[in-house]
């Protein structure tokens, strides 16, 4: 698919559960001492931009959107994983879990203006249709890539949970956004024939995935990653869901001390974002730990690790710092920080997305390192649709193509940081709310500067 720049726009392992653990969080308060943050009635803290940050803002979005209208095909919806940075042609497959950002993108896209009018319901709407009717699932459940024109399997990939689930975000927002009958009706049927015990495969915890070759994909979600919306949703389900229990089933750990920081780890950055993009965490937490906070602290040692780092890559530093699962010299890497010695893959590159889908967990921090990524590496790293995926400062290296969810995730960000508009639209949806209710949630009001101690298993 080709499309004339501007052309859219109006405005051109299985572990036991651990127990007595104490996760120490701080209160959104110790941002206070920022003057373009300011702490709301419950402690939480709300970001003003600068009008200098709102035109990156801005052009961050608008370029990210410009990727989901230029990759996403006009006849089948469907959104492909991945497009050369500068926007060329590509035969790259379809992702879905990248029609499910692209859901999201044609909300905000419409939202802001930077859509024709019932641009973003018409894409919504095919996008949902041929999901329905035609691309290749198993009881339920979509391939992780499939045929951008016909919806069919390819790569041998798997019957993805994970990726179906991050679909499924993207079409509840779009249901609850646009209020659209046939829309709702795809959206319904969809998730009403999600298998979620089938998936259990017998086990306690939801398996990755099943392939028709093999059976089901030996890992499970049984420890603290991106999986938590995957859960909420199976919870909420309106037909046979999840059954409650099974959200005390995984472990909420390790649990780490990074300096200052405590927090429930795991390495790419991603997996701290991604159930946030959709689901609102602030102020209120399970039996286990405030999840919100717990995204605020892995976000923050990240960036103080990375700089600590400055004797080995230089170029690293509190405005220049961000490791999470992207492209490198080497191929696509699932790295992330801080890790330790033995575990430690990172050679100077970092990763746009990291700060731009932390954005509301830090917002001075995340966006003055994106601010720095642009200034420092120039036309190289900055293309149509923003920042190129990866790139090395330390070496001049620069990744040549984007990829749908890194630019997804920092689109959803972005827009969750300046309006909260994914957020307040997604969490309408019953399910949503039901989930979070079987699973224990419920609010929480922390008093800025102070500390929450958070139990986790």
């Amino acid at each position: 698919m080709e499309s004339a720049p501007g052309s859219l726009f109006q405005l051109t392992v299985p572990a036991q559960m651990r127990r007595g653990i104490t996760l120490i969080a701080f209160a959104a308060g110790f941002f206070a001492m920022d003057p373009s943050l300011t702490a709301g009635a419950s402690g939480t803290v709300s970001f003003v931009p600068s009008e200098a940050d709102n035109v990156f803002l801005d052009e961050l979005q608008r370029s990210a959107l410009q990727f989901f209208a230029d990759q996403t095909d006009p006849q089948t919806g469907l959104t492909r994983d991945r497009a050369p940075a500068n926007g060329g042609s590509t035969n790259a497959p379809a992702s879905i879990a990248a029609a499910g950002f692209a859901l999201s993108a044609w909300c905000i896209g419409d939202q802001r203006g930077w859509l024709p009018a019932g641009e973003g319901l018409r894409r919504a709407r095919l996008t949902m249709q041929f999901a329905a009717e035609a691309v290749e699932h198993e009881r339920g459940w979509f391939y992780h890539f499939i045929d951008i024109h016909t919806g069919s399997r390819v790569w041998s990939s798997e019957a993805s949970t994970i990726d179906t689930a991050l679909f499924l975000k993207g079409a509840l927002l779009a249901r609850e956004y646009f209020h659209d009958e046939q829309l709702t009706a795809d959206v319904n049927r969809i998730y009403a024939r999600i298998d979620w015990q089938w998936a259990m495969n017998g086990g306690a915890t939801l398996s990755h995935g099943w392939r028709p070759e093999t059976g089901f994909i030996a890992y499970r979600w049984d420890s603290y990653s991106e999986m938590l919306g995957l859960y909420l949703l199976g919870i909420g389900a309106n037909h046979a869901p999840l059954q409650p229990g099974v959200w005390h089933a995984w472990n909420r750990g390790p649990v780490v001390h990074v300096g200052p920081h405590t927090f429930i780890q795991c390495a790419p950055l991603f997996t701290h974002q991604y159930a946030h993009g959709w689901f609102d965490f602030r102020n209120q937490r399970d039996l286990y730990a405030d999840y919100w906070q717990n995204s605020v602290q892995a976000t923050l040692a990240q960036r103080d690790w990375c700089a600590a780092q400055k004797g080995r890559f230089p170029f690293w530093s509190q405005d220049l710092w961000g490791l999470t699962a992207s492209d490198s010299v080497k191929g696509y890497i699932a790295w992330g920080t801080p890790v330790g010695a033995g575990h430690d893959e990172s050679d100077g590159t970092v990763v746009p997305c990291a700060p731009g889908g932390s954005l509301p967990f830090a917002p001075r921090e995340c966006l003055d390192a994106l601010k720095h990524m642009r200034s420092l590496g120039g036309t190289k790293v900055w293309k149509r649709y923003g920042f190129v995926d990866a790139f090395n400062p330390q070496t001049g290296w620069a990744s040549p193509d984007v990829i749908g969810i890194d630019v997804g995730i920092t689109l959803v960000m972005s827009e969750n940081l300046r309006s909260g508009l994914v957020w307040n639209t997604f969490m309408r949806a019953p399910e949503v709310q039901r989930g979070l209710r079987l699973a224990g949630f419920h609010e929480t009001s922390h008093t800025p500067g102070r500390v929450a101690s958070i139990s986790a298993p």
